[in-house]
């Protein structure tokens, strides 16, 4: 018996059925969907970083994590960023990272502090779900938030999409095994 036979003799035959095609592909076949892979992940990098680049925003695209935006924003929702060149003013929804955390926070501007008619402005956010402002999420000592934290203003949105996000997050192993599934599937296509 041989090596291939030995290691799918336990399997069922819907799994020998899905190995056999990737064991039977011949070298040119293999370099051709590894580098269709190669480009199917480079054309989404570069997707990105256009956008990054049209928005003005290091991260075009966010999606909510938490409730204290609701009703205007639920867990889940992905949000759509344009930085654009106007001040910042007290309604508008921005997405904002603090000092020494991680994950950006999405919040409406509540207050204006401009230092200079026509310059830079300071804001102060809350959440519309959350009782006071954000002072207390914001660094030690900070009491308003510059233009250097501001990722961008929020400009649409598309309700629960994000939940997959989310999710992936909470399982990762879910989200190797998805990614996994997705390689196999372009490694065996035929074209």
């Amino acid at each position: 018996m041989g090596a291939f036979e030995a290691l799918t003799s336990g399997l069922g035959e819907q799994a020998r059925s899905f190995i056999d095609p990737v064991v039977k592909l011949n070298k040119r076949q293999a370099l051709t969907q590894g580098v269709n892979l190669g480009l199917i992940i480079t054309s989404a990098l570069m997707i990105w970083k256009t956008l990054i680049l049209l928005t003005g925003s290091e991260s075009p695209v966010v999606v909510v994590l938490s409730g204290s935006m609701e009703p205007g924003f639920y867990r889940g929702d992905i949000l759509f960023l344009n930085m654009g060149h106007q001040p910042i003013r007290a309604g508008e929804i921005v997405v904002f990272n603090i000092d020494q955390r991680d994950i950006p926070i999405v919040h409406r501007v509540i207050k204006v502090h401009e230092r200079q008619p026509g310059g830079e402005v300071d804001v102060l956010t809350k959440g519309d779900n959350n009782h006071g402002d954000d002072r207390t999420l914001y660094a030690r000592g900070q009491l308003w938030l510059n233009q250097k934290h501001i990722m961008g203003r929020v400009v649409g949105f598309l309700p629960y999409v994000g939940q997959v996000t989310i999710i992936m997050n909470d399982y990762p192993y879910l989200k190797y095994a998805l990614i996994g599934v997705l390689a196999l599937f372009v490694i065996m296509s035929k074209e």
